[in-house]
């Protein structure tokens, strides 16, 4: 984003934490990708049924993410081209192009989330309508616009305050639910239910499917381009090392909220009678009355509030980022975001008002499908290329790193397909 790249002034000779406030801010705005409605129903389902077996995924999930990214600010910050740009530099045109059609479903699917996430947070807090609050949501573009033109620290200062938001609901949630420390650390340990159980391994493939989010491997790739650090080996070397402290701290944080949420479910209805509980509007309703505290139910919900919020913001850049870099064209932020949220709000509004929760829950799992779909696009160029010296110089992935990130390309792209062919054989039979 040519308008704030390089905004943001970092010292070589400033004290360690001064230089890591300077790089803090864009792992924050990536994290808000693994928190966001998508991951919700998958956490949810999972801690109902199995209790607490399931955390261990939602953490190997969360230390690919961890690999991922630093793959992702690597490339940004060591060959200064965000992933789009890399992609297009590197293959035909018409390759490009069918990654970038693929990136842009993925861009609408990822909003389409957001905007039910968000609809269902209304209608839980004001009784507003599903349709209602599917149109509201569009009026977060103004936001988005406002906080650009102040600044980048700005749209910062904001992920970060609705993180804190979430965070906090969740801190409550966990205190009132007096969930099992003894099954939480027990369950931080794989298990080789995960593998034999079919009805476990489906929502475990589930939630590393909806964890990492494609979109997010662009965005991030971009704005750690918003820092002023030298681009001289020693200044891309210390840009590296504070932009992946930033990163693995923030993805840690985003742990806690699915960890959380998985938490809270299995603590509130596994093993009370509500085993069947997905739904994030039956999860609202049943809080309050199974554990006895009347908060329980609207912070669940305000939660839900700003985690959709808060996704929306990191989509516009997103989706700017994966425009520009692939077509080389610039499109004003307001309307690109209009018409991605277009593309997101017709559908979303139709089901809404069609099929009502139902249909907008079933709208929510296609969305984390698709998605899923993306991904491989997505990890494989940006594996390749931080595995080319020619494109990384000295700071090229080493064979060790190579290999692992390799091994988790695969691991990825096998189970999304799988869940993929579970999903479709699920929706034929039915």
């Amino acid at each position: 984003m040519p308008e704030v790249h390089s905004s943001i002034p970092v010292s070589l000779t400033a004290s360690f934490w001064r230089r890591l406030w300077a790089f803090t801010g864009p792992g924050l705005m990536v994290a808000v990708g693994y928190m966001d409605p998508g991951n919700w129903a998958t956490d949810l389902a999972g801690g109902a049924r199995y209790g607490y077996t399931l955390l261990s995924v939602v953490l190997l999930s969360n230390l690919a993410a961890i690999l991922l990214q630093h793959l992702a600010l690597k490339l940004g910050i060591v060959s200064g081209r965000d992933l789009a740009q890399a992609c297009r530099d590197h293959y035909s045109r018409p390759v490009s192009m069918f990654l970038w059609v693929l990136c842009e479903v993925a861009i609408v699917a990822c909003d389409l989330a957001e905007v039910i996430g968000s609809a269902i947070a209304l209608n839980l807090l004001f009784r507003l309508p599903l349709v209602a609050g599917v149109v509201i949501t569009a009026s977060d573009v103004l936001i988005v616009l406002l906080l650009q033109y102040r600044g980048f620290r700005y749209v910062e200062s904001l992920v970060a305050g609705l993180i804190a938001v979430i965070g906090g609901c969740f801190v409550y949630e966990l205190i009132v639910s007096n969930p099992s420390l003894a099954g939480i650390f027990g369950g931080l340990l794989p298990s080789p239910q995960i593998v034999v159980n079919p009805g476990m391994l489906y929502i475990a493939i589930g939630i590393l499917g909806a964890t990492v989010m494609p979109h997010n491997l662009y965005l991030h790739s971009s704005i750690v381009q918003t820092r002023a650090y030298p681009r001289s080996d020693a200044g891309k070397a210390m840009a590296i090392r504070f932009a992946t402290i930033d990163s693995t701290v923030s993805l840690l944080f985003a742990f806690f909220i699915n960890a959380a949420i998985l938490i809270l479910s299995a603590a509130a209805f596994h093993g009370s009678g509500n085993e069947a509980v997905a739904d994030i509007g039956d999860a609202y309703r049943l809080l309050t009355p199974i554990l006895g505290a009347s908060l329980a139910s609207v912070l669940f919900a305000v939660a839900l509030l700003a985690s959709g919020q808060n996704s929306t913001l990191t989509g516009t850049m997103a989706g700017q980022i994966v425009m520009e870099g692939f077509l080389d064209i610039r499109i004003r932020p307001w309307a690109r975001r209009l018409l991605t949220r277009l593309l997101a709000i017709v559908p979303a509004a139709l089901v809404a008002g069609f099929a009502g929760e139902r249909g907008i829950g079933e709208l929510l799992v296609l969305s984390q499908v698709v998605l899923s779909l993306q991904l491989s696009f997505a990890v494989w160029p940006l594996v390749k290329f931080t595995c080319d010296k020619s494109k990384m110089g000295q700071f090229v992935n080493s064979r060790t790193l190579a290999v692992v990130a390799w091994v988790v390309t695969t691991v990825i792209i096998g189970l999304n397909v799988y869940l993929l062919g579970q999903t479709v054989t699920g929706w034929l039979a039915g």
